[in-house]
């Protein structure tokens, strides 16, 4: 897995390199502007990937995994528990973060219960996607739109909160449904094993919270409290492995350098911008579902924010919740394959895939809906 994860890394760090070099040849104007739009979400999740990490390393979410696996008997509840968490975590350390720390948490959990881990691995990757809503550090594609409106994470939280909770709820239920007869499972409760060390870890998340809520450019303060953690760490000892995997700076760059070339294909070619005015809410989110899978949503995202989209919030609900229906959709599938496999799970991309196709037409429609409802706005 490792090799293939490597192999994957090359193969776009070069498109990622090609792909911003004939941008830079062909309009530099356009491409610095597209660069100055892409680069903030892509060190603001370098930073919280970090602060992940030592999270991960103080226990926080493997306690949090046991627990849940400890003190619920029913399925049903545990289920519950584990869809609250992924749906927490998402929202306030990005979705990528949830991804590849809760994966090998959740594998864990089923282990612990003499279960298959396959159903909560799918619901960890649907439901981060799903939770990637409620703040601008949720999802880098929430940067990039709203690099023209610079809204701060309060004031996007209140627009968003709804919207974020009715396709989480949506999603949680889709995910329950398909896998009702694994969650009948009942088991005998045990006591808490591991408990988590409340120190720099809680403190970098406090701290990371803090910034992407107050800040409308969280992208550096966040990187510098991971980059701060991880030397602390380092520093008294305790040393932090796994840097390099945590991060796969060739998967971000190379994300990074095609994100940028659409940007800059947006900002020479008016298709795009022309598509989206002409559009309603309705389409304008299936239009980026579509472009999500086929372009992955990074690069869709740079595409279609080239102007000022007419339905901002619309093509981000497309955005987010579209990557769900297959691998391509999502830098999240990488890392929630790479998170599960390497902790022995058997995340089932087959599976995953058609229930999102069942939750993505619906979990768009319960975001749409409640969010024209409540603030008419899209």
């Amino acid at each position: 897995m490792a090799r293939e994860s490597r192999g994957v890394g090359r193969l776009l760090l070069a498109a990622g390199a090609t792909a911003a070099i004939a941008a830079a040849a062909t309009d530099p104007g356009a491409t610095s502007r597209a660069a100055s739009q892409d680069w903030p979400p892509f060190v603001l999740v370098a930073g919280l990937l970090l602060v992940g990490l030592v999270a991960a390393e103080d226990g926080l979410f493997a306690a949090a995994g046991e627990r849940l696996a400890g003190s619920a008997k029913d399925g049903r509840v545990l289920f519950a528990g584990v869809a609250a968490l992924v749906l927490i975590v998402s929202a306030t350390l990005n979705l990528d973060t949830a991804v590849a720390f809760l994966s090998p948490v959740l594998v864990h959990t089923a282990r612990k219960r003499g279960e298959d881990e396959a159903l909560l691995l799918s619901a960890c990757l649907l439901l981060a996607n799903a939770g990637s809503l409620l703040l601008p550090g949720s999802n880098l594609t929430n940067l990039i739109v709203l690099g023209h409106l610079h809204f701060s994470g309060g004031r996007f939280a209140a627009r968003m909160g709804l919207p974020w909770l009715a396709a989480g709820v949506v999603t949680a239920v889709t995910v329950a449904i398909a896998g009702r007869k694994v969650l009948r499972h009942r088991v005998e409760t045990h006591a808490l094993a591991t408990r988590p060390a409340v120190g720099l870890g809680a403190v970098a998340v406090v701290s990371a919270i803090v910034l992407i809520v107050a800040l409308s450019s969280p992208a550096l303060p966040v990187l510098a409290v991971g980059a701060a953690a991880t030397a602390l760490r380092v520093a008294r000892g305790s040393g932090t492995e796994g840097v390099r995997d945590v991060l796969g700076l060739p998967v971000l760059l190379g994300l990074l350098g095609i994100a940028i070339g659409f940007g800059t294909l947006g900002r020479d070619w008016g298709g795009p911008a022309h598509l989206l005015r002409n559009l309603d809410p309705w389409a304008t989110a299936g239009v980026a579902a579509v472009a999500a899978v086929i372009l992955n949503n990074l690069p869709a995202a740079s595409l279609f924010a080239a102007r000022v989209p007419t339905h901002p919030y619309a093509l981000l609900i497309g955005l987010n919740l579209g990557p769900n229906l297959f691998v391509t959709g999502s830098l999240s599938w990488i890392l929630w394959l790479r998170a599960s496999r390497a902790a022995g799970g058997r995340p089932s991309v087959r599976r995953t895939a058609l229930i999102g196709v069942v939750a993505v037409p619906l979990s768009i429609a319960a975001a749409l809906v409640v969010l024209s409802a409540v603030t008419g706005v899209t």
